[in-house]
């Protein structure tokens, strides 16, 4: 027997964070009975139902690597109708993106049904690098950097200690690129991290999310995951 929130997290249909959430909402049933408290055990043969809809929690899991273009939503769905990350991907199952990247960012994205491993792979404990290259209005000097890499405040937080490298400058335009590595994956953080020392983010690429990086995959291609690198990713939930 397994926890109903691990189950369902398995399944593919949402996190575990968000199972615990659907739980404890009572939109939950076991066999057609309402479940709301956590740590119930299942069998995987019992019959599981969210909101009247049955799972299937044997589904076979996939894992897809997107380089992602820019213009494109990072979601399952989108009310304005606009063309999402899902939408790139050529499968019938029900997939969804590990974390976000903004509307205007591109890069390293992994998509997946898989919700024990998203689990682990957003949990701040576990401190997964986040490689960006970003091109900033402006050329900040050391010690402006150098606040980044001690960490910063923004959105009344300060920010865990960061990688930060100048890649390239150009006095004339009076523009630089910039190398950096974050573990957190809060909103716009970035693009906030920053605004905090006074510089505008003109253009953002997730070069890399934990070993994982899009070299040799063009904008909107995709690949999937090899067996061995799943079992990196899940090695990463030991550290």
């Amino acid at each position: 027997m397994e926890r109903l929130q691990k189950v369902i997290a398995q399944s593919g249909y949402c996190s575990r964070r968000k199972a615990e959430e659907l739980i404890e909402q009572g939109k939950v049933q076991v066999n057609g009975e309402v479940i709301s408290e956590l740590g119930t055990k299942v069998n995987y043969d019992d019959e599981i139902s969210i909101m009247g809809n049955v799972i299937n929690v044997k589904e076979d899991k996939v894992y897809y690597l997107l380089n992602k273009p820019r213009g494109i939503i990072t979601s399952t769905t989108d009310e304005k109708k606009r063309k999402t990350v899902v939408d790139l991907i050529g499968t019938t199952k029900r997939i969804y993106p590990v974390g976000r990247l903004d509307y205007d960012t591109t890069g390293a994205l992994l998509l997946t049904n898989d919700g024990e491993l998203t689990n682990i792979l957003i949990h701040p404990r576990h401190n997964i690098e986040k490689f960006y290259i970003a091109k900033v209005n402006g050329i900040p000097t050391k010690e402006e950097l150098q606040k980044l890499s001690n960490g910063i405040k923004i959105d009344g937080f300060k920010t865990s200690p960061a990688k930060v490298k100048l890649r390239k400058m150009d006095k004339k335009n009076n523009i630089s690129v910039i190398d950096i590595v974050i573990h957190e994956g809060k909103n716009h953080q970035i693009k906030k991290m920053f605004e905090a020392i006074g510089y505008e983010v003109i253009k953002l690429r997730r070069e890399r999310f934990a070993f994982l990086d899009v070299k040799d995959l063009k904008s909107g291609e995709y690949r999937e995951l090899t067996v061995k690198e799943v079992k990196q990713l899940y090695s990463l939930n030991n550290k």
